[in-house]
C-alpha cells in the first residue's frame, strides 16, 4: 500500500474529502438562510457569528458559499458524467473497431475539438437559454465529450490486440463483452486522471460562465455568480471574494492533487 499511496494521492484524498464533506453539509444544513437579508447586518466582518462575514444585503456569506458550492459541484459532476460516458462509448467503438467507423466518428470529434470549449458552450447555451442548471450541464457535457473520446480511443486502440483480448476473441466472446469486461477495466489508469482533470475544468468553466451571467443565475446559487457579485464589493467586503474564491481554489487544488497522484501511481504500477 505504501508503494501505491504516494504523497500527491494522499494529500488529494484528504483535501478532496474535506471539501466534499463541506459541500455535502450544505445540502442538509446552513447556519442561516442563504437568502435572508438584514439591514442591520450589512458588511459585517468575519466573526464567530458569521464565519465569512456578510454581504451588502446582510446575507451570511458562509451559508451562501455552502449553497453555491453544492450547485457548482453537482453541475461539474453531471458534466463529467455526460462527457465521460458518451466520450468513452465513442472512444471505445472507434478505438476497437477502427476503419470507417473510426474515421467518421473521429472527424465529428475533431470538428467539435476545433472550437474553443467555452465558445462552443456559449453557442449551446444561447440556443437552449441561459440561467438554467440543466442547460449549463447539457452545454458543458457536450463540450467535454471530445476530450474523453480521444483519451479512450487511444487506450482501447492500444489494448485491442494484446494477448488476453485475442484469447477472448478466439473463445467467442462478443465485442460488447470484450469492450466492457476485458478492455475497459484496464483503461482505468488512464480514465481516472482524465476524469479528475475534466472535473476541475468543469468547475472552472461553470464558474466562468456564471461569472459572466450566462450560467446559473438567481435564485439558484453559484460560486461563479457570487464572485461576480463580490467583484463590486472588494473594498467594502473583501471577505466575500476571498471566501468564495478560496472554496473554488481549494476544491480544484484538491482534485488536481488527486489526479496527479493517480497518474504517478499508474506509472509506478506500470
Amino acid at each position: 500500500m505504501n508503494h501505491t499511496m504516494n504523497g500527491y494521492l494522499r494529500a488529494g484524498l484528504i483535501l478532496s474529502g474535506i471539501m466534499t464533506a463541506f459541500i455535502l453539509l450544505g445540502f442538509f444544513w446552513t447556519p442561516y438562510d442563504p437568502a435572508a437579508m438584514g439591514e442591520a447586518d450589512k458588511f459585517l466582518a468575519p466573526s464567530l457569528t458569521h464565519l465569512l462575514g456578510t454581504d451588502n444585503f446582510g446575507r451570511d456569506i458562509f451559508s451562501r458559499v455552502l449553497q453555491g458550492a453544492g450547485t457548482t459541484f453537482l453541475i461539474a459532476l453531471s458534466t463529467v458524467a455526460i462527457g465521460a460516458v458518451c466520450g468513452t462509448v465513442v472512444g471505445a467503438v472507434t478505438g476497437y473497431f477502427g476503419g470507417v467507423v473510426d474515421e467518421a466518428l473521429m472527424r465529428v470529434n475533431d470538428a467539435l475539438t476545433a472550437f474553443p470549449s467555452i465558445l462552443l458552450a456559449l453557442v449551446v447555451i444561447s440556443i437552449l437559454g441561459p440561467g438554467k442548471k440543466f442547460n449549463v450541464v447539457a452545454a458543458l457535457g457536450l463540450v467535454f465529450i471530445p476530450s474523453f473520446a480521444r483519451v479512450t480511443r487511444t487506450a482501447f486502440a492500444a489494448l485491442r490486440d494484446v494477448n488476453y483480448v485475442k484469447s477472448a476473441r478466439l473463445m467467442g466472446a462478443s465485442p460488447a463483452r470484450i469492450l466492457m469486461v476485458h478492455i475497459l477495466p484496464n483503461t482505468l489508469p488512464v480514465l481516472l486522471p482524465a476524469i479528475t482533470i475534466g472535473f476541475n475544468n468543469a468547475v472552472l468553466a461553470e464558474a466562468s460562465m456564471s461569472f459572466l451571467g450566462i450560467g446559473v443565475t438567481p435564485p439558484d446559487a453559484s460560486l461563479g455568480y457570487m464572485l461576480s457579485e463580490a467583484q463590486s464589493l472588494l473594498t467594502a467586503a473583501p471577505w466575500y471574494a476571498a471566501g468564495t474564491g478560496g472554496v473554488i481554489v481549494l476544491l480544484v487544488f484538491g482534485v488536481g492533487l488527486l489526479g496527479e497522484g493517480l497518474q504517478r501511481r499508474s506509472r509506478e504500477v506500470a
